[in-house]
């Protein structure tokens, strides 16, 4: 009996944490809808966070620290018959190698999120076929965030991830909701992983590596040469908006880095920021008094 009991215990202690990939917070605002009676918000609220953080999106194991961390603000403008009008903020990021710091990775808004939910309906997520525009939308996301955080890691390490996003916008095409397809004069979800998957805009995928795990990761031990890839990996950013300038890329790289960017040139070493800041008025116009905060 006391080695059965031992060989349990022993096999708790070695057997890998086999956690969900996600650490994501789901939040909805409702303040909108003027609605009385908020249950069916808080109700949706709970599912979501269950859904998010409880679907094994992968085969891969992840043990409970190297879960991806994340944030989902889903504000509702209009309810009316179990129809949600809405907009989603998604907001994922990772720690940096020896700090305590969180760098983001993604920091993005899709204004066209509307979907049907009747209180209590089981929210489920199925490879094989797109049930529900609500699924489908948070589902696409979860495979983005993933592939990002994969891709700081490993150059080009989240394409699994992002190959299953776009196989959901392919079954979204048939659905007849807003943001699945393309367009010219909207930014969608088809547009985002479309691009990160194209080789026209492979420079962002070098970038998104050498930025943290040559860059960020190194920043704690080594500022200054932290800092060269950095600057190194916005170069490459302004390569690339050389040929394809206002690229939606970029505008989500940059979302997402704008400050830090700023804290990181302004901090530790000195070094010659006059190029760098050229690179960034020219990658990211719409940054440009951000930018003129960078001092040296």
């Amino acid at each position: 009996m006391y080695r059965l009991v031992l060989a349990l215990f022993c096999l708790a202690i070695f057997t890998p944490a086999n956690a969900q990939e996600l650490n994501c917070t789901v939040t909805i605002n409702s303040d909108q809808v003027g609605q009385t009676n908020q249950q069916v918000f808080k109700t949706l609220e709970r599912s979501l966070n269950d859904f998010m953080n409880k679907t094994k999106w992968s085969n891969r194991i992840y043990k409970d620290q190297e879960r991806v961390n994340a944030r989902m603000f889903i504000t509702v403008s209009e309810y009316e018959s179990n129809r949600f009008t809405a907009d989603i903020q998604i907001q994922s990021s990772r720690p940096v190698f020896n700090t305590s710091y969180e760098t983001p990775i993604f920091n993005y808004k899709d204004n066209q999120f509307n979907f049907f939910y009747i209180e209590f309906q089981p929210v489920v997520f199925s490879e094989n076929t797109f049930d529900s525009n609500l699924v489908g939308v948070l589902s696409y996301y979860a495979y983005v965030m993933l592939g990002l955080d994969a891709d700081t890691f490993a150059l080009e390490g989240g394409t699994e991830y992002f190959k299953k996003a776009q196989a959901i916008v392919t079954q979204a095409q048939g659905n007849n909701s807003a943001g699945w397809s393309k367009s010219a004069s909207e930014r969608t979800r088809f547009e985002l992983v479309d691009n990160i998957l194209s080789n026209t805009y492979r420079e962002f995928r070098v970038a998104m590596y050498n930025y943290h795990r040559k860059g960020m990761d190194v920043l704690a031990d080594n500022n200054s040469s932290g800092k060269q890839v950095v600057s190194g990996s916005i170069r490459l950013l302004g390569t690339m908006a050389k040929r394809r300038p206002n690229a939606f890329l970029l505008q989500t790289f940059f979302d997402a880095k704008s400050e830090e960017i700023v804290n990181v040139f302004s901090d530790g070493p000195k070094m010659d920021v006059v190029k760098l800041k050229e690179t960034l008025n020219s990658a990211a116009p719409f940054y440009s008094s951000t930018w003129n905060k960078i001092k040296y």
